[in-house]
């Protein structure tokens, strides 16, 4: 793995290749591999170790990036030239800033990313756990797919104006689909740390999906309580936080344009953006080393904040809607520039409002709903009013008198995230989910009314 004094070491010398006053590097170093399994058993095993260096240039208002992942004098030096060639054809930006300082405050501490015992899995050690994966399949005249994956990451984001800044972290993930002739059963866990990933519980829960539910039975459409666990959940409300930074509100392409401050959600709804939670992952600074703070993005159901990236907070303060979008401060969101995103909250946190239901309690309390594993294909049909579709699959379930009786043909649905943030009948512990069409949060399980199904499939 590249360490910071290494990549310190890196940037003197790419810096004495420049011309220009100003020049960051965001440096990348992954250690990564995957075992992939199908049809009972591992048909491939990759490895990838690569480093990066990713080079912007700024002067006279233009900036602009260059990649290499060769770090001899040679292959560093075509990097900046590229850089600087390729800024010196940009219009000038009259919004354009001076790179971060070294001086620009801290976040919060957050825990170690990084455990030794990830680090050291082996393919043998990633062999073994699809062995068990494929034994529980076996067991259950079952037919199981998916992968199981380990990584070292290490980034670094140093610049000319004496700010450097290094993050260390691993990542376990597993992955597992179980099938039979006319169902499927899903799990999925990412975590820093391999203790958190269990091959044998995910397979276990996946395979007891796919038989219960069997020869699913068709449901009428319409509009239905649900239960969707943390999965279901996480893979809808992704969708809604590209909206939370300043740039989309100056864009007037967020679905919060003229409802910041205002009560939008049910009470019992409450987000921030955390990276220093316990359950979260990722690096405590953002694209251009600025040091991430927590952000109370929703509050009792009112939209309370979004978050900025340093050229966002300082155009906000000057444009029309700075009286209007709540406190106005650099958060440490931005991606790297340039870019045309501006910023996002990727560190999502639920914050439960106490008297949490397991899913069990949940399905008990039900007279009559749906149970929902997971959601896929899911695209925007209203950006404004957040109106999602897309299908259920790998796992749902028809509850009545407080019990899962039988599978179901899986459902399309067409469903606004502001509508069912309120009718949010009940809610789980959070806790870290991954799912398949955003990224990993800390969510929670969620009872809610109401939700409206269009089609029925055949499968």
């Amino acid at each position: 793995m590249l360490t910071q004094s290494h990549a310190e070491q890196i940037f003197k010398k790419i810096k004495k290749f420049s011309t220009v006053d100003e020049i960051e590097v965001i440096f990348s170093s992954t250690d990564f591999s995957l075992t992939r399994f199908a049809n009972n058993t591992i048909h491939q095993n990759v490895a990838e170790v690569n480093e990066a260096a990713s080079i912007r240039v700024a002067f006279d208002g233009k900036t602009a990036r260059a990649t290499t992942n060769r770090f001899d004098d040679e292959g560093l030096k075509r990097a900046v030239q590229s850089a600087e060639s390729i800024a010196k054809v940009q219009e000038p930006d009259p919004d354009f800033l001076p790179m971060a300082e070294a001086s620009g405050g801290k976040g919060t501490a957050g825990p170690s990313r990084s455990s030794d015992q990830t680090a050291a899995i082996t393919p043998g050690e990633r062999a073994d756990g699809v062995g068990k994966i494929v034994a529980i399949a076996k067991k259950n005249k079952l037919v199981t797919a998916g992968i199981y994956s380990s990584a070292q990451t290490a980034e670094a984001v140093i610049n000319s104006n004496g700010l450097s800044v290094y993050h260390r972290q691993t990542s376990a993930e597993v992955s597992i689909t179980m099938l039979a002739d006319s169902s499927s059963g899903w799990q999925k866990a990412n975590s820093p740390d391999v203790r958190n990933v269990d091959p044998v519980r995910l397979a276990e829960i996946a395979a007891q999906k796919a038989r219960d539910s069997r020869s699913p039975q068709e449901l009428p459409p319409g509009k239905y309580t649900v239960i969707l666990e943390p999965a279901a959940v996480l893979d809808l409300v992704g969708f809604m936080f590209w909206d939370f930074g300043g740039l989309a509100i100056l864009d007037q392409r967020s679905f919060l344009n003229n409802r910041i401050g205002t009560k939008l959600f049910g009470e019992n709804i409450t987000i921030v953006d955390d990276v220093a939670h316990p359950f979260q992952s990722n690096a405590p600074f953002d694209g251009e080393g600025v040091h991430r703070q927590r952000v109370s993005l929703v509050e009792k159901g009112v939209i309370r904040n979004i978050v900025y990236a340093r050229s966002t907070a300082a155009k906000m303060r000057k444009s029309e809607y700075k009286d209007k979008v709540g406190e106005i401060r650099v958060t440490g969101h931005g991606f790297p520039l340039p870019n045309e995103m501006g910023e996002a909250p990727t560190n999502i946190v639920f914050v439960t409002p106490g008297k949490e239901q397991t899913v069990e309690q949940m399905i008990a309390g039900t007279e009559r709903g749906i149970l929902i594993t997971r959601l896929w294909y899911i695209r925007e049909v209203d950006p404004y009013e957040k109106i999602l579709t897309g299908m259920t699959r790998d796992g749902t379930f028809l509850v009545e008198g407080g019990k899962v009786k039988h599978g179901l043909l899986n459902f399309r649905f067409n469903q606004s995230l502001i509508e069912m943030l309120n009718s949010v009948e009940s809610i789980g512990k959070a806790v870290r989910a991954s799912g398949e069409e955003a990224f990993d949060m800390v969510v929670p399980a969620m009872k809610i009314r109401g939700f409206n199904f269009t089609e029925v499939t055949k499968f």
